[in-house]
């Protein structure tokens, strides 16, 4: 592998662009467009939340078709809880890009996020859907994630090459989503674009492995979005000969398509609302992976971890208790527990020789790894996680006003 500058738009044939379309009072990038320049095939995760956007509704009817040529984004709103009027605003900006661009109006997707329970402002974002596809351009991948962010304080891309069956191949992408993030199925936003051909059943299984080793593996703060949606175009310029699942080539898009996931992934959890830290919580000696993965998802989640680990305080006794309150198995006497490498806490109880002050130390960088042992099995997962800080409560108060 080889990482790329570019982002999305490094991926040969995809077009993208970003605008100021009027939904966002501030001036900033508020529609974003991504275009193949050919059919392409499609896969998509969506959030399980049973809370979904029109968007999401409407996207879900799409790609259903295993074929897409477009996603159109906007941000500031979700569109979300607004009824009949915001489903035929859903498809009304397909239907504008896909006439713009010349094709079947189910070969576009589209995406929305921002606040809950207003409509789309549909007078300016219809006059504006001229301009986002005017604007398209194979440079284009900054602006189209700078036009999908509400509270990132930076934009998300990424692109790297690949080998397939001897073939080089592109994968890039874009992401957004720094509050309500806890997934499941997918993040918030991600849009990725390949120019591999490959199966439509072999892309969905790529981009849901790839999902829930990245995006299904990082917390925010325990909140699942209404409008999460993970998508990918694969255009096939690269030319190959067409993949499906266990073809040569097949492993390396796969590994490809993960890589590229999980470095969004990270990228999305250490620009978390009020994130001043990016922590590994990784678990080991768990009776199975599901359940390693539940023990680690409490201990991730917990507020009061959060906020020690902003005050790099070593509170042992709130990591103790989060993962006892998980469904995962613990027996106290067999916890042992790591920061980076210092060693705290032995059988349940704090270590008479555990150098507080190098914990302090590592707790005060801007990445690290909490290490627990369970002690019970071979079990063992991850999950990145983040802490939580007073401008957190301060974005959040008055996310609306």
């Amino acid at each position: 592998m080889e990482w790329l500058e570019g982002g999305i738009t490094a991926v040969p044939g995809i077009l993208a662009s970003g605008i100021h379309g009027g939904i966002k009072g501030n001036g900033k990038r508020d529609l974003a467009l991504i275009y193949s320049s050919v059919p392409a095939r499609a896969a998509a995760v969506f959030t399980t939340n049973q809370v979904k956007g029109a968007p999401v509704q409407v996207s879900m009817e799409h790609i259903k078709g295993g074929t897409a040529q477009a996603i159109v984004a906007c941000s500031g709103c979700s569109n979300t809880c607004t009824g009949e009027q915001g489903i035929r605003d859903a498809r009304e900006m397909t239907r504008i890009v896909a006439d713009l661009l010349g094709i079947p109006t189910h070969h576009v997707l589209v995406a929305s996020t921002g606040i809950i329970g207003r409509p789309l402002p549909m007078d300016r974002v219809r006059a504006a859907l001229p301009g986002l596809v005017k604007a398209l351009s194979p440079q284009g991948s900054r602006h189209a994630a700078e036009g999908i962010l509400t509270t990132d304080t930076v934009s998300k891309e990424a692109a790297l090459r690949i080998d397939v069956a001897g073939r080089p191949a592109t994968i890039g992408g874009i992401a957004k989503g720094v509050g309500m993030i806890e997934p499941h199925m997918a993040t918030m936003f991600c849009f990725l674009a390949t120019d591999v051909a490959v199966s439509q059943e072999a892309l969905q299984a790529v981009l849901k492995r790839a999902v829930d080793r990245s995006f299904n593996r990082i917390t925010v703060d325990s909140d699942r979005s209404t409008s999460d949606t993970v998508a990918i175009l694969a255009n096939g310029l690269a030319e190959n000969t067409p993949l499906d699942k266990g073809s040569r080539g097949f492993r390396s898009l796969a590994k490809g398509v993960e890589a590229i996931t999980l470095r969004l992934a990270r990228m999305l959890v250490k620009d978390g609302e009020g994130a001043t830290k990016l922590v590994e919580v990784r678990l080991r000696g768990a009776k199975s992976r599901r359940e390693a993965w539940l023990a680690a998802r409490s201990v991730a989640n917990s507020l009061l971890v959060k906020t020690a680990l902003n005050g790099q305080d070593p509170n042992w006794g709130r990591i103790m208790a989060a993962l006892g309150k998980s469904a995962a198995t613990v027996v106290a006497e067999r916890v042992a527990i790591w920061f980076g490498d210092e060693p705290l806490v032995a059988g349940g109880q704090l270590k008479p020789d555990a150098r507080l002050g190098q914990i302090r130390e590592i707790m005060a960088r801007p990445e690290y790894a909490i290490q627990i042992d369970l002690g019970l099995g071979s079990g063992q997962d991850h999950v990145w996680t983040c802490d939580l800080s007073e401008e957190y409560v301060r974005i959040n108060a008055k996310y609306t006003t």
